[in-house]
Protein backbone atom coordinates (compact mmCIF):
# COMPACT_ATOMS: atom_id res chain seq x y z
CA UNK A 1 0.00 0.00 0.00
CA UNK A 2 1.14 3.66 -0.95
CA UNK A 3 0.31 6.40 1.79
CA UNK A 4 0.71 10.14 0.99
CA UNK A 5 1.78 11.47 4.42
CA UNK A 6 1.82 15.56 4.74
CA UNK A 7 3.55 16.48 8.09
CA UNK A 8 2.65 19.99 9.21
CA UNK A 9 4.61 21.82 12.22
CA UNK A 10 1.27 24.10 12.86
CA UNK A 11 1.47 28.10 14.35
CA UNK A 12 -0.91 30.78 13.87
CA UNK A 13 0.97 32.99 11.51
CA UNK A 14 1.46 31.17 8.19
CA UNK A 15 4.84 32.17 8.03
CA UNK A 16 6.11 30.05 11.00
CA UNK A 17 4.34 26.88 9.61
CA UNK A 18 6.44 24.10 8.53
CA UNK A 19 5.30 21.51 5.73
CA UNK A 20 6.59 17.76 4.54
CA UNK A 21 5.25 15.90 1.93
CA UNK A 22 5.96 12.13 1.86
CA UNK A 23 5.38 9.13 0.63
CA UNK A 24 5.08 5.50 2.27
CA UNK A 25 5.36 2.37 0.05
CA UNK A 26 6.65 -0.86 1.16
CA UNK A 27 7.83 0.58 4.27
CA UNK A 28 10.03 2.66 2.91
CA UNK A 29 9.75 6.55 3.50
CA UNK A 30 10.71 9.39 0.71
CA UNK A 31 10.44 12.77 1.16
CA UNK A 32 9.16 14.13 -1.68
CA UNK A 33 9.00 18.01 -1.04
CA UNK A 34 9.38 20.53 1.98
CA UNK A 35 8.23 23.71 2.30
CA UNK A 36 7.64 26.86 4.61
CA UNK A 37 4.14 28.42 4.61
CA UNK A 38 3.53 32.10 3.99
CA UNK A 39 0.83 35.11 3.57
CA UNK A 40 0.27 34.74 -0.02
CA UNK A 41 -1.00 31.26 -0.30
CA UNK A 42 -3.30 29.36 2.24
CA UNK A 43 -1.84 25.96 4.30
CA UNK A 44 -4.96 24.48 2.65
CA UNK A 45 -4.41 25.52 -0.42
CA UNK A 46 -0.85 23.78 -0.04
CA UNK A 47 -2.16 20.85 1.38
CA UNK A 48 -4.64 20.36 -0.77
CA UNK A 49 -2.19 20.68 -4.09
CA UNK A 50 -0.24 17.82 -2.58
CA UNK A 51 -3.10 15.00 -2.06
CA UNK A 52 -2.83 12.52 -5.04
CA UNK A 53 -6.75 11.56 -5.42
CA UNK A 54 -5.53 8.29 -6.71
CA UNK A 55 -3.83 7.47 -2.87
CA UNK A 56 -4.78 7.46 0.52
CA UNK A 57 -3.75 10.32 2.81
CA UNK A 58 -2.69 10.79 6.02
CA UNK A 59 -1.82 14.40 7.89
CA UNK A 60 -0.01 14.51 10.80
CA UNK A 61 0.03 17.57 12.40
CA UNK A 62 2.29 19.17 15.57
CA UNK A 63 -0.83 20.62 16.87
CA UNK A 64 -3.61 19.91 19.94
CA UNK A 65 -7.18 18.60 18.02
CA UNK A 66 -9.22 18.79 21.19
CA UNK A 67 -9.67 20.49 24.39
CA UNK A 68 -9.48 18.35 28.62
CA UNK A 69 -13.08 16.65 28.67
CA UNK A 70 -12.98 17.81 32.55
CA UNK A 71 -12.30 21.42 31.36
CA UNK A 72 -15.30 21.71 29.29
CA UNK A 73 -17.35 19.73 32.25
CA UNK A 74 -15.81 22.08 34.77
CA UNK A 75 -16.35 25.47 33.27
CA UNK A 76 -19.82 24.97 31.47
CA UNK A 77 -21.59 25.36 35.05
CA UNK A 78 -18.53 27.59 36.69
CA UNK A 79 -19.71 30.90 37.89
CA UNK A 80 -17.35 34.06 38.08
CA UNK A 81 -15.72 33.92 41.54
CA UNK A 82 -16.24 30.79 42.32
CA UNK A 83 -13.71 27.98 43.52
CA UNK A 84 -12.71 25.62 41.07
CA UNK A 85 -11.77 22.69 43.37
CA UNK A 86 -10.42 20.51 40.75
CA UNK A 87 -6.55 20.11 40.78
CA UNK A 88 -5.18 21.99 37.59
CA UNK A 89 -3.06 19.19 36.27
CA UNK A 90 -5.97 17.69 35.80
CA UNK A 91 -8.11 20.70 34.37
CA UNK A 92 -5.81 21.66 31.60
CA UNK A 93 -4.09 18.46 31.03
CA UNK A 94 -5.63 15.71 28.43
CA UNK A 95 -5.16 12.16 29.01
CA UNK A 96 -2.63 11.65 26.29
CA UNK A 97 -0.18 14.76 27.80
CA UNK A 98 0.03 12.69 30.54
CA UNK A 99 0.08 9.56 28.51
CA UNK A 100 3.35 11.35 26.88
CA UNK A 101 5.21 12.41 30.34
CA UNK A 102 4.55 9.01 31.56
CA UNK A 103 6.31 7.26 28.82
CA UNK A 104 9.08 9.81 28.15
CA UNK A 105 9.41 12.51 30.43
CA UNK A 106 8.54 15.42 28.40
CA UNK A 107 5.02 17.40 29.08
CA UNK A 108 3.53 18.78 26.41
CA UNK A 109 2.10 22.31 26.45
CA UNK A 110 -1.26 22.24 28.54
CA UNK A 111 -3.85 23.21 25.82
CA UNK A 112 -6.31 24.48 28.26
CA UNK A 113 -4.00 27.11 29.86
CA UNK A 114 -1.10 28.01 27.21
CA UNK A 115 -1.13 29.99 23.71
CA UNK A 116 -0.90 26.50 22.35
CA UNK A 117 -5.00 26.93 22.52
CA UNK A 118 -4.71 29.59 19.84
CA UNK A 119 -2.55 27.00 17.66
CA UNK A 120 -5.26 24.47 18.53
CA UNK A 121 -8.05 26.69 17.17
CA UNK A 122 -6.14 27.84 14.13
CA UNK A 123 -5.39 24.09 13.30
CA UNK A 124 -9.41 23.09 13.08
CA UNK A 125 -9.57 25.67 10.42
CA UNK A 126 -7.37 24.57 8.67
CA UNK A 127 -8.55 20.75 8.46
CA UNK A 128 -12.12 22.24 8.28
CA UNK A 129 -10.97 24.79 5.09
CA UNK A 130 -9.04 21.93 3.67
CA UNK A 131 -12.51 19.51 3.64
CA UNK A 132 -14.36 22.80 1.73
CA UNK A 133 -11.50 22.83 -0.44
CA UNK A 134 -11.82 19.20 -1.97
CA UNK A 135 -15.41 18.73 -1.22
CA UNK A 136 -15.01 15.94 1.91
CA UNK A 137 -15.50 16.05 5.20
CA UNK A 138 -12.01 15.06 6.94
CA UNK A 139 -12.30 12.66 10.19
CA UNK A 140 -9.37 11.85 12.56
CA UNK A 141 -7.62 8.50 11.90
CA UNK A 142 -7.57 5.92 14.41
CA UNK A 143 -6.35 3.21 13.25
CA UNK A 144 -3.33 2.39 10.32
CA UNK A 145 -5.80 1.28 7.61
CA UNK A 146 -6.02 4.69 5.87
CA UNK A 147 -8.78 5.24 3.40
CA UNK A 148 -9.28 8.83 1.80
CA UNK A 149 -7.70 11.59 3.89
CA UNK A 150 -7.67 11.22 7.67
CA UNK A 151 -5.69 13.45 10.25
CA UNK A 152 -3.71 12.43 13.10
CA UNK A 153 -2.35 14.36 15.88
CA UNK A 154 1.74 14.18 16.57
CA UNK A 155 4.43 15.98 18.97
CA UNK A 156 7.50 15.63 17.03
CA UNK A 157 9.94 16.13 20.77
CA UNK A 158 8.35 12.42 21.71
CA UNK A 159 8.67 11.37 18.38
CA UNK A 160 12.72 12.40 18.53
CA UNK A 161 12.83 11.23 22.40
CA UNK A 162 11.73 7.73 21.50
CA UNK A 163 13.80 7.10 18.64
CA UNK A 164 17.25 8.47 21.20
CA UNK A 165 17.26 11.70 18.72
CA UNK A 166 18.05 15.26 20.39
CA UNK A 167 14.95 16.54 20.88
CA UNK A 168 15.66 19.76 22.61
CA UNK A 169 18.05 23.16 21.75
CA UNK A 170 17.55 23.15 18.07
CA UNK A 171 14.99 26.01 17.65
CA UNK A 172 15.83 29.38 17.20
CA UNK A 173 19.47 30.40 15.97
CA UNK A 174 20.86 26.76 16.83
CA UNK A 175 21.50 25.17 12.81
CA UNK A 176 24.66 22.79 14.31
CA UNK A 177 21.72 20.99 16.27
CA UNK A 178 19.34 21.31 13.71
CA UNK A 179 21.79 19.74 11.48
CA UNK A 180 22.87 16.78 14.00
CA UNK A 181 19.05 15.84 14.13
CA UNK A 182 18.67 15.72 10.03
CA UNK A 183 21.88 13.53 9.63
CA UNK A 184 19.87 11.41 12.25
CA UNK A 185 16.94 10.91 10.09
CA UNK A 186 18.71 10.28 7.24
CA UNK A 187 19.01 6.60 8.33
CA UNK A 188 15.04 6.38 8.83
CA UNK A 189 13.81 8.42 5.59
CA UNK A 190 14.70 8.93 2.52
CA UNK A 191 15.12 12.80 2.83
CA UNK A 192 15.75 15.39 -0.27
CA UNK A 193 18.96 16.07 -2.05
CA UNK A 194 19.01 19.84 -0.45
CA UNK A 195 18.35 19.84 3.19
CA UNK A 196 19.19 23.07 3.66
CA UNK A 197 15.76 24.46 4.25
CA UNK A 198 15.83 21.50 6.99
CA UNK A 199 18.97 22.43 8.72
CA UNK A 200 17.99 26.76 8.75
CA UNK A 201 14.35 26.47 9.54
CA UNK A 202 13.17 24.68 12.63
CA UNK A 203 9.77 24.51 11.15
CA UNK A 204 9.97 22.32 8.36
CA UNK A 205 12.34 19.95 10.08
CA UNK A 206 9.50 19.63 12.83
CA UNK A 207 7.19 19.13 9.83
CA UNK A 208 9.50 16.19 8.55
CA UNK A 209 9.36 14.60 12.23
CA UNK A 210 5.78 14.98 12.02
CA UNK A 211 5.94 12.83 8.89
CA UNK A 212 8.33 10.41 10.70
CA UNK A 213 5.68 9.75 13.38
CA UNK A 214 3.02 9.28 11.10
CA UNK A 215 5.09 6.30 9.50
CA UNK A 216 5.53 4.64 13.37
CA UNK A 217 1.61 5.45 13.10
CA UNK A 218 0.82 3.24 9.96
CA UNK A 219 2.98 0.46 11.18
CA UNK A 220 0.92 0.39 14.51
CA UNK A 221 4.37 1.22 16.64
CA UNK A 222 2.68 3.62 18.63
CA UNK A 223 0.85 4.16 22.54
CA UNK A 224 -2.65 3.59 22.29
CA UNK A 225 -5.24 5.24 24.14
CA UNK A 226 -5.85 3.45 27.43
CA UNK A 227 -9.78 5.34 27.01
CA UNK A 228 -10.53 5.24 23.63
CA UNK A 229 -13.86 6.96 24.32
CA UNK A 230 -12.29 9.59 26.22
CA UNK A 231 -9.37 10.04 23.64
CA UNK A 232 -12.02 10.38 20.99
CA UNK A 233 -13.25 13.48 22.76
CA UNK A 234 -10.22 15.29 24.19
CA UNK A 235 -7.48 14.09 20.82
CA UNK A 236 -4.57 11.34 21.26
CA UNK A 237 -0.86 12.38 20.36
CA UNK A 238 0.72 9.09 18.34
CA UNK A 239 3.88 8.25 19.08
CA UNK A 240 6.73 5.76 19.29
CA UNK A 241 7.00 4.19 22.06
CA UNK A 242 10.98 3.83 23.48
Amino acid sequence: MSVTIIGIDHATDPKNVGLALGSWHNHKTDILAIAKGNRGKSIAETIASWIRPDQPTLISIDAPLGWPDRLGCTLASHMAGKLIATDPNKLFRRATDCMVRKKLGRQPLDVGADRIARTAHSALQIIEGLGQLIGQSIPLAWNKTIEGISVIEVYPAATLLAYKIRASGYKKSNQEARREIVESLSSLLTLPSDISLMVSNADVLDAVVCVLAAVDFLLGRVVEPENRELAMKEGWIWFRPK
